[in-house]
């Protein structure tokens, strides 16, 4: 027998013997209402093909359960295991996620903050795009809803949670040290400030060490294919007289994985074990950094505490007493963890 169809919340209240605000309200939390009427809408659910519009719902109300996430590009690895955890993190709690990407061009972030503002989010998780953004989008932003940057920090003041580059490089740059070779810093183009956070923390790490830095800067226009620029650039130091040293280290895993196949393709071979040519370590614990052939040594990122982070603190922020409470922390830094694999 074919289920029963309704056009709308009304016709479907009525055939359920409800009224449309007891109905929403089971839709939003059907605790809210007594048991005998929860089974009733219950009932005629099962016999029905009716599916609220949660989404235009959402939209009809002053402050919708839409969060926002933007960020520069959804072919990253980090970006979308991080993504995913908020999303998980957000319906958890009732909200529904709005994911967005900018590309990476600052046009389509400012775009992109004109369809969350439209939408009527009642905040947003957002990875700017560095000194890349148009600091008037991200503002006006701002002056609407809720905001916390993860990844990379606003170019202004907004709650952020994400890596302590400090902290990471630091920890790779001692074990490579410590147990070969001192490291050259393979870079890669500057476009996010977390960029230049790692640059300086390897060469004051060096320092302390006792050892003369040297940064290889990449020769190329600025680019998120990190996996080309990191083939080209080290194709480039192999022509023009071959590595300045034994040991290199990769602003991140991305760029790693195009100078380990560059240095396969010149007959080079890569790790840390006896007879190997180079070693060489990246950043961030790629999905693939582990599978790479030899597996990638890298910082692991505690993703998971990123994204819980920055929920928290956007949801807290969105409360009704929130200007009435105690201030919480502007800025969450979390320590990343050295993983020793084959490759260094």
């Amino acid at each position: 027998m074919a289920k029963k169809t309704y056009k709308s919340m009304d016709d479907f209240a009525g055939a359920c013997g409800v009224s449309r605000p007891t109905l929403s309200k089971y839709f939003d939390d059907p605790t809210q209402i007594k048991e005998v009427t929860r089974k009733r809408i219950e009932a005629a659910l099962k016999k029905s093909s009716f599916e609220p519009n949660l989404f235009a719902r959402h939209l009809n109300r002053k402050r919708t359960k839409n969060i926002g996430i933007l960020v520069p590009t959804m072919s990253d690895p980090f970006y979308v295991q991080v993504v995913s955890l908020i999303e998980l993190e957000l319906r958890a709690k009732g909200f529904w996620p709005v994911q967005l990407s900018s590309h990476t061009r600052p046009e389509l972030e400012e775009e992109a903050v004109r369809t969350l503002m439209s939408l009527k989010v009642s905040g947003a998780i957002v990875a700017p795009l560095g000194p890349g953004s148009r600091r008037s989008a991200l503002e006006r932003l701002t002056n609407a809803i809720p905001v916390v940057c993860f990844d990379s920090p606003a170019t202004f003041d907004l709650p952020f949670v994400g890596n302590d580059n400090s902290q990471s490089v630091a920890a790779i740059v001692q074990y490579l040290c410590r147990s070969g070779e001192p490291p050259i810093f393979l870079d890669v183009p500057h476009m996010m400030a977390n960029t230049d956070e790692r640059t300086e923390s390897y060469r004051a790490t060096m320092a302390r060490e006792g050892h003369s830095p040297l940064v290889l800067s990449c020769d190329a226009a600025p680019s998120w294919e990190f996996e080309r620029l990191g083939y080209e650039q080290m194709q480039r130091i192999l022509a023009k007289g071959g590595l300045p040293g034994k040991t290199l280290l990769c602003a991140n895993d991305r760029f790693a994985f195009g100078a380990m196949a560059a240095a396969f393709a010149s007959g080079l071979k890569i790790g840390r074990a006896d007879g190997c040519d180079v070693r060489i370590a990246g950043h961030d614990d790629h999905p693939l950094s582990r599978y790479a052939c030899p597996s990638l040594t890298t910082m692991a990122q505690n993703a998971p505490e990123i994204a819980a982070k920055a929920v928290e603190i956007l949801l807290l922020s969105m409360e009704d007493d929130a200007a009435d409470r105690a201030p919480m922390a502007n800025r969450v830094i979390l320590e990343a963890t050295l993983i020793m694999r084959d490759s260094a």
